[in-house]
């Protein structure tokens, strides 16, 4: 079954589920570590590492893209560097597709992580303290367990904004057809070509299948999480 996607079209999708799947796979550890930072922690310049974490959010897509081809392209303060050093760069790439998407999609994971660490009976981690468990222990074996909803939670939000990531993307890594054009970028150059509109219809289709693919999946695994 093709969907009237030819084979543009489907690789638009296979590289949307790969940049999807690399961004959300790379954020999510460091966004369970901020949440629980960020809900457990008091420390100075917390508001303004809240800010930031969440800015993404609240920033044009295409400022955040901006703002990475600054630090990460080819010349960027970071990117420059990181080329010369090993020959790498984000720019351009779908390695830069992901790194948006996962800058996109960050706040959102973190958001719903740090809510599921915050409905957590903080008297829990505190007996496991008092018997002797380290900090790393007691996370591992009475934190996360917990909170296992809210990281499925945060991992398909996730995912779900890094698969329609447009404006940041197409900025920083502009939509090159079989390199860097993702589902939300093919959509929109098709919208440019008049009579393209059943192509447009079947990637949106498609959208629509992996999207709620992911949340049916999500509910299914919170709810075996939950009986165990």
């Amino acid at each position: 079954m093709t969907l009237g996607l030819d084979a543009a079209a489907w690789t638009a999708v296979l590289l949307s589920l790969r940049v999807a799947v690399v961004a959300t796979l790379c954020a999510l550890p460091l966004a369970i570590w901020v949440a629980h930072l960020l809900a457990r922690r008091d420390f100075p310049g917390k508001q303004v590492v809240n800010g930031l974490v969440h800015l993404p959010l609240v920033l044009p897509p295409v400022v955040t893209g901006y703002l990475l081809l600054v630090v990460f392209g080819g010349n960027g303060v970071i990117g420059g560097w990181l080329r010369d050093l090993t020959g790498f760069t984000f720019a351009f790439r779908w390695t830069g597709a992901a790194l948006a998407a996962a800058i996109m999609a960050f706040p959102l994971m973190v958001r719903a992580i740090r809510l599921g660490i915050e409905a957590i009976d903080q008297g829990l981690e505190e007996a496991a303290a008092t018997l002797g468990a380290s900090r790393w222990r007691i996370f591992r074996t009475v934190t996360l367990p917990l909170i296992l909803p809210g990281v499925l939670a945060g991992a398909v939000l996730g995912f779900a904004k890094a698969l329609g990531e447009f404006g940041a993307t197409i900025t920083f890594v502009a939509a090159i057809p079989g390199q860097t054009q993702t589902i939300p970028s093919a959509i929109y150059a098709l919208l440019q070509v008049p009579g393209q509109e059943p192509a447009v219809v079947a990637l949106v289709v498609v959208s629509i299948i992996l999207a709620m693919g992911a949340l049916i999946a999500s509910e299914w695994l919170a709810r075996r999480v939950r009986s165990k």
